[in-house]
C-alpha cells in the first residue's frame, strides 16, 4: 500500500468523524501550511451519504471556521490554503445538496448559530486583503474564491450563502480595484465578473444592495476603469476575429478552398468565443442600464499606443486548480492603433460580428443582448447627444456578413463620422442580411425599435446629420417585399408580421410627418416620396384574421398616409408620362412631378409617432436574463473544472514529455534516443535487449521518404489512428552495418563484416552483390562459412 500525504491522512480523519486537532495546540498553524488536496476533499464528499454528511456537521463547521480564522494570518501560504479549503468545502457541500435530501447548506457548512458572525468575519478578511497592501496574487485568489462562491449553484438566486455577501458587502473593495490602474490591468476582468454575478442575486425578488450601489456610483475613475475592462475584452475579440478572417492572397484556388471550407466547417471557436463574452456583455448591460453616469465612460475617448490586452498575470502554482485562471492573449496578434476610440466604438464593431450569424442559439442570445444594450443607449438623452455630436467623429470598422453577391470585408478607408451613423449602418446591415426562413422576428423588432428611437431624438432636438437615408428606406422596403413574398410561411411559424410591418410603417410615417425637422435638405424629402411611390405594390396583405386581427387593424391605420401618397402621385406620374409619350421615367423625371404636386397632397396627422415604450427588463426580459445568468454560472464552473484537470495533469512527467516522438510532424527533429527513453519506463513492453533494435527502427522511420509513410494531416488525422495503420514500410526497411578489416601481417587480405537487421516480423529476401574484384589485380574472394 502506497504512502499517503500527511494532509490526506488528516482529511480522512475528519471525514471519519474524528477531530485530529484534539490535544494539539499547534495543529491548525501547521495544517494550513500543508498544500491543499482539493480533489481528495471533493472525493470524500462524493463517498458520503446524506445521513453521513449530516453526522459530519460539527467537523465541517470546525474546518470552515478555522479556515476563516486563517484568513487573518500574515503568512500568504496559510491564507491561500485557507481559501482553497473554503472552495473545496463549498463545492463539496453544494454538490451534495442537489440531491433529494433537503438539508440546509448553511447549517452543514457553518452552523445556524454562528453563521452570521463567521460570514461577517470572512467578508471582513476578504475586504482587508483586497484593499490593503497584500500581494496581487493573493488579491486574485480572493476574487477567484468569490467566483466559486457565486457559482456554487446553477441558479444563483438559490445560493443562500450570498445573503451574507449582501449583508456584508465587498462592493467598495471591488470599486477600489477598478479605480486603480495598476491593479485593474491584472484583476479587472475578475473584479467585473464578481460584481456582475452578485448583481444577479434575487434581482427581481428583493432589494439587492449591489444594484443600488452601482446605480448611484459616481466615481469617475472607477466607472472609467469598469469601461476599460469591458473595452479590453471586446477589443481582443474584434482583433482575433479580424486576424482569422484576413482574405487569402493565394489566387482563385485558395479563394475557392476557403469558401468551401467556410460552407461546411462549423466555426466552433467562434461560438465558444461569443459564449465566453456573455459575462462581459452582461456587465456592460448592467452598467448602462443601472447607471446614467456610465454613459460618460462609454464614450470616453482614448488613443491606445499599446495593445489593449492587459499584461499577463503572475504565474500561479499548479496546486491551485480552483483559483488559477487568468485569461491570456497573444499580444503578437494585436497591433497598436493610433485611431481615437472608445468603448462604444469597440462595442459597435463587436456587435457587427455577432449580428452576422444568429442561427446558433448562443450567437442568437448574444446578438439579442447587443441589441438590448443598443436599445438602452438609444433611449438615453445624453448618450444620443454624444452620438450626434459632429465634433465627436470616429472611424468605426463594421464587419459585414458574407453573401453571394459580396465578399466578407471591412471597409479599409472608413470615413470619420458621428457615432449615430455607425449605429444606423449596423441596423441597415442587419435588416438586409437576415431575411431567411428562420426569420429572427424578435431581433428585427429590436432593430427597428433602435432606429425609431434615434429618429425620435433627432425630431425632438431638430438634429440634422449627413446620412444616406436612402439606404435605410431601401432596406425597409426590401424587408416589406420579403414579408409579403413569404407571408404564408412566416404566419405558420407564429410570426406576427402585422406588428413588424406596423413598426416599419411607423418609421416611414415619422419621416413623412417630421422629416422636415431632421432630414439634411429638401432633396432628401423628395427622395423619400419617390421611394414611397415605388412601394405601391407592397400595401396588400392577405392574412388579416385570427390572433393577428388587432395587429392587422393597427397596420391598416398606419398605412393611411402611405396609401394617400401613392394614390395622389401615381396618377400624376402616369399623366405626365402619357403627356410626354414616355413608356418609362427616370428618377429625376418622377422627382420633377413630385415637386410640382406637393400643394394638392392631403395627409392625416397621426398621433404618438414620436413616442415609444421605454425599455423595461421586468417582466418582459426576465426569462431571457435568468437563462443567460444560468449559462454564465455554468460556464464559469466549467472553466474551474478545466483548470483543475490541467493542474492535475502531469505535464512535467518524463513519459509525457517524451511522447513528442509520436507526432509525425516532428519525426526528423528528435534524437533517436527519445523513443528509448520512454521505452525504458515500460520494460514489459520493450525488454532491455531490444532497445537497440527499437532505436534503429526509429532512425529508419526518421530518414525514410514521406511518400512511403501513411498520410498524416495535422488538422484531420489523429495520432492514434496514424500509428494504428499498417506500417508496410517496415517490410521494405532493413538496417545494414558494414565493417571492413585489414590484416597487418598480410595486407592483401580484406575482411568485410556485414550485419543486417530486420525490424519487422515479415521475411525479407536479401540479395548480396559482389563488386570491385575486377578492379584489383590477382584478387581472390572467399566467403566465410
Amino acid at each position: 500500500m502506497g504512502l499517503k500525504e500527511k494532509v490526506v491522512q488528516i482529511y480522512e480523519i475528519f471525514f471519519q468523524g474524528d477531530d485530529p486537532s484534539c490535544d494539539k495546540p499547534n495543529f491548525w498553524d501547521e495544517f494550513f501550511l500543508l498544500k491543499v488536496n482539493i480533489g481528495h476533499i471533493e472525493s470524500e464528499f462524493d463517498k458520503l451519504s446524506n445521513e453521513s454528511l449530516l453526522g459530519l456537521k460539527d467537523n465541517l463547521n470546525l474546518l470552515f471556521y478555522k479556515a476563516v480564522q486563517a484568513l487573518k494570518e500574515e503568512n500568504p501560504i496559510r491564507v491561500i490554503n485557507a481559501l482553497h479549503t473554503l472552495c473545496a468545502l463549498i463545492r463539496g457541500v453544494f454538490k451534495k445538496s442537489v440531491g433529494d435530501f433537503g438539508f440546509d447548506v448553511i447549517n452543514i457548512l457553518i452552523g445556524f448559530d454562528s453563521a452570521e458572525t463567521v460570514m461577517q468575519q470572512m467578508v471582513e478578511n476578504l475586504n482587508r486583503i483586497l484593499t490593503e497592501e497584500y500581494p496581487v496574487i493573493l488579491k486574485l485568489q480572493v476574487l477567484k474564491f468569490l467566483q466559486v462562491l457565486a457559482t456554487a449553484t446553477d441558479n444563483i438566486s438559490q445560493n443562500t450563502l450570498l445573503e451574507y455577501i449582501l449583508i456584508n458587502s465587498v462592493f467598495e473593495s471591488l470599486i477600489q480595484i477598478l479605480g486603480n490602474a495598476a491593479l485593474r490591468q491584472i484583476l479587472g476582468h475578475d473584479t467585473v465578473l464578481v460584481l456582475t454575478l452578485f448583481i444577479q442575486y434575487r434581482k427581481y425578488e428583493s432589494a439587492n444592495q449591489y444594484i443600488v450601489k452601482l446605480s448611484i456610483l459616481d466615481d469617475e475613475l472607477a466607472l472609467t476603469g469598469y469601461a476599460q475592462v469591458v473595452h479590453n475584452a471586446l477589443f481582443d475579440f474584434n482583433r482575433s476575429y479580424a486576424v482569422r478572417n484576413i482574405e487569402p492572397q493565394g489566387g482563385w484556388f485558395s479563394a475557392l478552398a476557403s469558401m468551401v471550407g467556410n460552407m461546411f466547417v462549423a466555426d466552433e471557436k467562434q461560438i465558444a468565443a461569443v459564449r465566453s463574452n456573455d459575462s462581459i456583455l452582461l456587465a456592460l448591460y448592467e452598467a448602462i442600464h443601472l447607471n446614467r453616469n456610465f454613459i460618460t465612460a462609454l464614450t470616453h475617448t482614448h488613443t491606445p499606443s499599446t495593445p489593449a490586452t492587459p499584461p499577463s498575470s503572475p504565474v500561479l502554482s499548479p496546486g491551485n486548480p480552483l483559483l488559477n485562471q487568468v485569461p491570456k492573449t497573444d499580444p503578437a496578434l494585436l497591433e497598436p492603433t493610433c485611431q481615437p476610440t472608445n468603448l462604444l466604438v469597440t462595442f459597435l464593431e463587436y456587435s457587427s460580428v455577432v449580428l452576422q450569424d444568429t442561427k446558433d442559439e448562443t450567437q442568437h442570445n448574444n446578438a439579442k443582448l447587443c441589441l438590448i444594450i443598443l436599445t438602452c443607449i438609444s433611449e438615453d438623452q445624453y448618450a444620443n447627444s454624444l452620438m450626434h455630436d459632429i465634433n465627436m467623429n470616429f472611424r468605426v470598422p463594421l464587419h459585414r456578413m458574407p453573401m453571394r453577391h459580396r465578399k466578407m470585408k471591412v471597409e479599409k478607408d472608413i470615413s470619420s463620422r458621428p457615432l449615430v451613423c455607425a449605429v444606423l449602418d449596423l441596423m441597415v446591415e442587419f435588416i438586409m442580411s437576415h431575411m431567411m426562413k428562420t426569420f429572427p422576428l424578435e431581433l428585427y423588432l429590436k432593430c427597428l425599435g433602435i432606429t425609431h428611437r434615434v429618429l425620435c431624438y433627432q425630431k425632438k432636438c431638430r438634429v440634422r446629420i449627413q446620412y444616406p437615408w436612402k439606404e435605410l428606406w431601401t432596406a425597409l422596403i426590401n424587408l416589406l417585399k420579403f414579408i409579403l413574398s413569404n407571408e404564408g410561411s412566416l404566419v405558420k411559424r407564429q410570426n406576427n408580421i402585422f406588428h413588424l410591418s406596423s413598426k416599419i410603417m411607423n418609421i416611414f410615417n415619422t419621416f413623412i410627418t417630421y422629416g422636415d425637422t431632421f432630414l439634411p435638405n429638401p432633396n432628401s424629402y423628395d427622395e423619400l416620396y419617390y421611394e414611397i411611390i415605388r412601394m405601391h405594390q407592397l400595401l396588400s396583405y392577405t392574412t388579416n384574421d385570427g390572433e393577428s386581427k388587432d395587429s392587422a387593424a393597427r397596420l391598416t391605420n398606419h398605412l393611411v398616409n402611405i396609401r394617400a401618397i401613392v394614390n395622389h402621385f401615381t396618377p400624376k406620374v402616369d399623366a405626365w408620362s402619357a403627356a410626354k409619350q414616355l413608356s418609362s421615367l427616370t428618377e429625376e423625371q418622377v422627382l420633377e412631378v413630385v415637386r410640382a404636386n406637393y400643394d394638392t397632397l392631403t395627409l392625416k396627422l397621426q398621433d404618438n409617432l414620436d413616442q415609444f415604450d421605454r425599455y423595461s427588463e421586468k417582466p418582459r426580459e426576465m426569462g431571457y436574463f435568468t437563462q443567460l445568468v444560468r449559462s454564465i454560472t455554468v460556464e464559469v464552473c466549467q472553466k474551474i473544472v478545466v483548470a483543475k484537470m490541467l493542474a492535475k495533469f502531469p505535464f512535467k512527467d518524463p513519459v509525457v514529455c517524451g511522447l513528442a516522438f509520436l507526432n509525425p510532424s516532428t519525426r526528423g527533429d528528435l534524437p533517436s534516443s527519445s523513443v528509448t527513453a520512454v521505452a525504458r519506463r515500460f520494460p514489459s513492453v520493450v525488454p532491455e535487449h531490444l532497445l537497440q533494435q527499437l532505436e534503429e527502427e526509429f532512425t529508419t522511420y526518421q530518414v525514410i521518404s514521406a511518400s512511403e509513410l501513411p498520410t498524416y494531416t495535422p488538422e484531420s488525422t489523429r495520432v492514434d489512428q496514424y500509428w494504428g495503420q499498417d506500417k508496410g514500410w517496415r517490410s521494405n526497411c532493413l538496417t545494414v552495418e558494414s565493417l571492413v578489416y585489414a590484416s597487418r601481417t598480410r595486407p592483401s587480405i580484406l575482411v568485410q563484416d556485414i550485419k543486417i537487421r530486420n525490424p519487422s516480423k515479415n521475411s525479407v529476401v536479401v540479395n548480396l552483390d559482389q563488386i570491385g574484384q575486377t578492379e584489383l589485380k590477382d584478387a581472390k574472394v572467399s566467403k566465410a562459412r
